[in-house]
């Protein structure tokens, strides 16, 4: 199992899925065959992860119109259902996820996200709406991965 938080931490809380990715790191009660990455600013280079684990739960930043530190988890059938890219990904989520299925290997998938603000200047640092957020956001993940590695959980 893959947890992938990506974003840019020099745009405040665009970078939210890398402080999330972060703070599970730190050794926050995940089992040891759970791979945490900090994916950054995205790229072509993290499709070899996704082709490697099943399943992955992304965290990301959204401009989905909710109030800032909103959070939503879904489990994602396609490339659309992945925020729009916000500021200086070299690629987003939508991008990657339709490269990957193009190769014919697509994960089961869970999505984690927290609702950002738009206009956000350049700035390290989240915002007290979306830090607010990011303990619930790392219990999300959490959640996912045990009922994840429940026997019950596993399809088939």
């Amino acid at each position: 199992m893959l947890v992938l938080g990506v974003g840019n931490v020099l745009l405040q809380d665009e970078g939210v899925g890398v402080h999330v990715a972060r703070h599970l790191e730190q050794g926050n009660g995940l089992p040891r065959n759970v791979r945490v990455v900090d994916g950054g600013t995205g790229g072509f280079h993290l499709m070899g992860l996704l082709s490697e684990h099943d399943p992955v739960v992304f965290v990301d930043a959204t401009l989905d119109g909710r109030p800032p530190g909103s959070l939503a988890v879904r489990q994602p059938r396609f490339a659309s259902d992945f925020p729009r890219v916000l500021s200086a990904h070299d690629i987003g989520l939508r991008d990657l996820i339709e490269a990957v299925a193009l190769l014919g290997h697509l994960p089961r998938m869970y999505l984690v996200t927290v609702s950002v603000a738009a206009g956000q200047p350049p700035q390290v640092g989240l915002s007290p709406p979306v830090a607010g957020a990011l303990e619930g956001a790392v219990q999300e993940v959490q959640r996912i991965v045990q009922g994840e590695l429940r026997p019950e959980a596993r399809p088939g």
